[in-house]
């Protein structure tokens, strides 16, 4: 057709259409397949639960009739080409470099020329063309990925860890409303995700809530938000109020508040959705602006505002689990180099109490300098953060943040806490509102401590068999994944790891303030599905590192068939301390 030949007749040449032909025939294969998964075999994975809420364009088979307009445009452009460029070596000549365009090719070698020439031409125009055609359909279509999702990308912000929500400046007083409520009030980054989806669905298969049965799927929630955009972008491009909440056509009320927060979607998309992050916004527009939200969370929110912690007990019984034991306040020690933040849970929770006397024993036996604040300590505000009242979490970081950094003063001292929840907060949050410190976890202090022979693990004459559940926000929001492993392989421990584990652990059901509430209807209950799993290992331990995921596991354990045991790490370590060699003694860091 043209006398040029792209990278002329040469080795590189024919490597590049050896390329070429071999990239034609994947991509054939590749769209057959999707095209039998979708229409013939249907494949659930492709589907969505009856309960989840879907535009009425999206449950009539828009979906499907986009999808096979796309399958079909991709199988008869490169079907084309591939027919074309056939013809083209049947009168040019076959080729090895170019196998699956010569054994087609080779079925018109008979032809005369003439009616091999019109072939190619045929096939080349064909291709050509079927791209015009498309290109009006193309950014009504999940096709649009392949522009937007390069555009997601490079726009996103910046994150010191996957779970970072943006704050509210409430001195703004130009803000007339907190949250989100429409489409049009998302950052428009996350109406960007909306083109940027594949519909591959692999956010709902990680997502606790959807694999449980309930209403909520995060990949419903960008489909639905780019349907809707597409039959009103010109009034909302013109400056228009939708006149549909979010909630009325792109996620339901029950879903919104069966997030656990884990980030599961986030991470594991493609393209850098953050569907979370929605669900966030309209919690906050729930809480501050509706006054709407599960009936349960007022007790928590009450105790957090009137005692410090969401089991609303005195602040004085705070420090009484460390009754008849050695644990100084800053008060006792304030030369302290290490601030260990209690945290509410291991103050007040009966079996998450257990685990801190077992901290305070590493501690002083691997001899830390370090101290507590006992009753200037208050919650962190992560519950009321991710149940959308910021206005609360404000209020807990303003006061706490004061504390801080009256008794941190300029020395470069370290904070270490047990609870991932503590973690992201005191570490990464707190830095939006003026908190800077440097914050560790448990399981990181513990392998500095081993490492350095600070503290030594006696070994037990049986090898357990141990499996860990990573918490969503050590592992996979705050990439803490090697060192909880590490402690434990120090007691001897054989480590059987779950399916489901490390960056892609699965939710013990407790994140997103779902801990102070009932969780939300669905076919199974997201604690037990873990410990199924758990068990599922042969394992005859269940280790784990966040004292919410202690409690939900502890709980599943009570109503299981088969009843294994659950323990933080801390305690593990802590039953099998032995005394350190001379000469390695110990000091602050």
């Amino acid at each position: 057709m043209f006398p040029v030949t792209f990278l002329g007749h040469n080795i590189l040449g024919d490597f590049y259409r050896f390329l070429a032909d071999l990239a034609t025939m994947s991509v054939l294969i590749g769209i057959i397949y999707f095209i039998f998964r979708r229409f013939v075999f249907h494949d659930k994975a492709l589907t969505y639960h009856e309960n989840v809420k879907l535009l009425d364009r999206i449950k009539a088979g828009g979906i499907r009739r986009d999808s096979l307009i796309v399958a079909l445009f991709i199988l008869f452009h490169v079907g084309f080409r591939w027919i074309g460029n056939s013809f083209k070596l049947a009168t040019e000549g076959l080729t090895p470099w170019q196998p699956f365009s010569s054994a087609l090719g080779s079925l018109w070698s008979g032809l005369p020329e003439p009616v091999l020439v019109v072939g190619e031409h045929l096939g080349f125009w064909l291709a050509i063309g079927l791209i015009l055609a498309f290109l009006p359909y193309f950014p009504y279509t999940k096709h649009f990925h392949l522009i937007m999702s390069g555009i997601n990308f490079l726009t996103k912000p910046k994150r010191s860890s996957l779970g970072e929500i943006s704050p509210i400046n409430f001195e703004d007083e130009s803000i007339q409303e907190f949250g989100v409520a429409r489409i049009e009030q998302l950052p428009w980054t996350h109406l960007v995700d909306a083109y940027s989806c594949i519909m591959c669905n692999r956010c709902q298969d990680a997502c606790p809530a959807y694999t449980t049965g309930k209403e909520l799927s995060p990949s419903a929630l960008e489909i639905n938000k780019r349907y809707y955009l597409n039959a009103n972008l010109t009034a909302l491009a013109g400056g228009t109020d939708s006149p549909e909440k979010l909630m009325d056509f792109a996620i339901s009320e029950s879903a919104v508040w069966a997030c656990t927060t884990c980030a599961a979607c986030v991470n594991i998309c493609p393209v850098g959705n953050e569907p979370m992050f929605d669900i966030l916004y309209m919690r906050r527009n729930q809480v501050l602006m509706e006054n709407e939200f599960p009936a349960e969370l007022k007790q928590a929110f009450r105790g957090m505002e009137r005692n410090g912690n969401p089991w609303n007990l005195s602040q004085r019984d705070r420090l009484k689990w460390a009754d008849g034991l050695d644990v100084p306040t800053v008060d006792d020690n304030p030369d302290f180099e290490m601030l260990w933040w209690v945290g509410c849970s291991a103050s007040y929770d009966p079996r998450v109490q257990e685990t801190a006397p077992a901290f305070a024993t590493i501690l002083n036996a691997a001899g830390v300098n370090y101290a507590v604040l006992g009753e200037m300590e208050r919650c962190n505000g992560d519950s009321a953060r991710r149940a959308g009242n910021e206005a609360l979490f404000f209020e807990l970081a303003q006061g706490n943040i004061e504390v801080l950094n009256e008794v941190m003063g300029d020395k470069p001292r370290r904070m270490v806490t047990t609870c991932p929840h503590c973690l992201q907060s005191l570490g990464k949050d707190y830095k939006q509102y003026g908190g800077d410190y440097n914050v560790i976890h448990s399981t990181q202090l513990l392998t500095e401590l081993t490492a350095a022979k600070k503290i030594a693990v006696q070994r037990s004459g049986e090898v357990d068999q141990i499996t860990f559940h990573d918490p969503c926000y050590l592992g996979r929001q705050n990439g803490i994944i090697e060192q909880p492993r590490e402690a434990l392989l120090a007691t001897n421990a054989f480590m059987v790891e779950m399916p489901r584990h490390g960056k892609q652990s699965f939710c013990c059901g407790a994140g997103g303030a779902q801990f102070w509430k009932e969780e939300e209807h669905g076919t199974a209950k997201v604690n037990e599905t873990r410990y199924a799993e758990a068990v599922a290992t042969g394992a005859q331990t269940i280790a784990v590192g966040c004292p919410f995921c202690l409690t939900m596991l502890t709980d599943a354990s009570k109503g299981a068939e088969k009843q294994i045991k659950v323990k933080d790490i801390t305690e593990i370590i802590a039953d099998r301390l032995a005394p350190v060699t001379a000469g390695n003694g110990a000091t602050g860091d």
